[in-house]
C-alpha cells in the first residue's frame, strides 16, 4: 500500500517541479525583455516626440529647436580638444550647463566629407543616431550630444572600470552586437537610401564611428562617408579613390588585376553594394565579445551566420536584417538556456 502511494505521488512531484521550472525561466525571460525594454526606452526617450529639427537631452524637460548660428556662438562655450580626424577637430563644450561635442572642420579639402555628414545627421535624426543639437553651415561647425565614455574603441576599457565590471558580460556585450547590426540594417533601409559605411577600412576605423552610451548601447556618430546604392539605377560605390588592401575589407573591394601586375586604376575599379559591411560584421563582433565567461559559446552559436557574412561571393551573404533576426535567436536562446541551467543548480 505505501509503495504504490510513493509509486503514484513520485509523477506528481515531478510534475510539478517541471511547472516550477517552467514558471521561472518564463519569469526569468520576462524580466529580461522588461529590462532590454526599459534599456531602449531611456535610449530613445530623450529625443522621442519633439517634432522635426528638435532636440531634447537627459536632463531637459522641453524639446529645443536645433542651435543656429548666433546661438552657437553666443551659448556654446568650447571647453577642450577631444578628438581629431581628417575632416573634423572635436572639442567638449557647454551649452546652458549641459556637456555637448562641438564639431569643427578641420580643412577646407575635406568640406564636401563635413557638410555630406551634416546632412546624414539633420536626415537620419532617430535612436540609432547621436542625437544634433544645432549647426551653423557658414562657419562649418555643428553640435551634437555628449557621451563621455567616447567611441566604441574604449569598450575594454570602460567595462574594466569597478564601476562597469558587472555589465562586463557575454549578454551586454552581445546586444552590444545586435545594435552594431541593428544600425547597418537602418543604414541600408535608411529614409534617404540604402547608405553604405565606407570609413570602416579596418577595424579601428569601423569602431571609431560609434559612440557608447552611458547605458551601454550603440550610436553611429560620424557619417562623412555614407553614400548611398541603388542597384536599379545603377548607382554602386567606391569606399575612396585608392587602392585598399588588407584582410578586413570586403574581396570585392580589393583591386581585381593586382595578380596582373596592372596598377591600380580608379576609373577602372568596379563599384560595390552595402553587402561589403556584411562581410565586417563577423570581425567587429569578435572585437565586442572580447574575453568574457560564456564568449566561446557565443562564438560557437554564430558560426554559421558568420560563415554565410563571410561568403566572398557578395551576392551570397545575407542581409543586415537576417544577420539581427539570427543574433537575437542566438540570444534568446542562451537566455533561456542560461535560465534553466540555473534553475537545476
Amino acid at each position: 500500500m505505501g509503495r504504490s502511494s510513493v509509486s503514484r505521488s513520485a509523477p506528481v512531484v515531478l510534475l510539478c517541479l517541471a511547472a516550477l521550472l517552467l514558471g521561472n525561466i518564463l519569469l526569468y525571460l520576462y524580466l529580461d525583455s522588461l529590462y532590454q525594454r526599459q534599456a531602449h526606452e531611456q535610449r530613445v526617450s530623450h529625443h522621442a516626440g519633439c517634432p522635426p529639427r528638435h532636440f531634447k537631452m537627459t536632463t531637459m524637460r522641453n524639446c529645443t529647436p536645433w542651435l543656429q548660428c548666433s546661438q552657437i556662438e553666443e551659448e556654446v562655450r568650447q571647453l577642450k580638444l577631444i578628438g581629431q580626424g581628417a575632416v573634423k577637430k572635436v572639442f567638449l563644450a557647454e551649452w546652458r550647463s549641459q556637456k555637448v561635442a562641438l564639431s569643427r572642420l578641420s580643412s577646407q579639402d575635406y568640406r564636401d566629407d563635413f557638410l555630406h555628414g551634416l546632412s546624414m545627421l539633420q536626415a537620419l535624426q532617430g535612436p540609432r543616431v547621436v542625437q544634433l543639437v544645432g549647426f551653423c553651415v557658414k562657419d562649418h561647425v555643428l553640435v551634437t550630444e555628449y557621451h563621455p565614455l567616447g567611441s566604441l574603441l574604449n569598450l575594454d576599457a570602460v567595462l574594466a572600470q569597478e564601476q562597469q565590471r558587472r555589465h562586463n558580460t557575454w549578454q551586454v556585450r552581445l546586444m552590444l552586437a545586435m545594435d552594431y547590426v541593428s544600425i547597418l540594417h537602418f543604414l541600408h533601409s535608411s529614409p534617404v537610401g540604402r547608405r553604405v559605411m565606407c570609413d570602416s577600412n579596418s577595424l579601428e576605423k569601423t569602431l571609431s564611428q560609434f559612440l557608447l552610451s552611458s547605458d551601454l548601447h550603440l550610436l553611429v556618430n560620424d557619417l562623412d562617408a555614407l553614400p548611398e546604392v541603388d542597384p536599379s539605377r545603377g548607382v554602386y560605390v567606391k569606399c575612396g579613390h585608392r587602392e585598399l588592401t588588407g584582410d578586413f575589407v570586403a574581396p570585392e573591394q580589393l583591386w581585381p588585376f593586382r595578380d596582373k601586375g596592372q596598377p591600380f586604376s580608379d576609373e577602372v575599379m568596379p563599384g560595390y553594394d552595402e553587402r561589403t559591411d556584411i562581410w565586417k560584421i563577423p570581425d567587429v563582433t569578435r572585437f565586442l565579445m572580447g574575453r568574457v565567461p560564456g564568449g566561446d559559446l557565443v562564438h560557437f552559436h554564430l558560426f554559421d551566420i558568420h560563415e554565410e557574412c563571410k561568403k566572398e561571393d557578395a551576392n551570397l551573404r545575407p542581409s543586415a536584417w537576417e544577420v539581427l533576426m539570427a543574433y537575437q535567436s542566438i540570444y534568446s536562446s542562451m537566455v533561456r538556456d542560461n535560465a534553466a541551467f540555473r534553475e537545476m543548480l
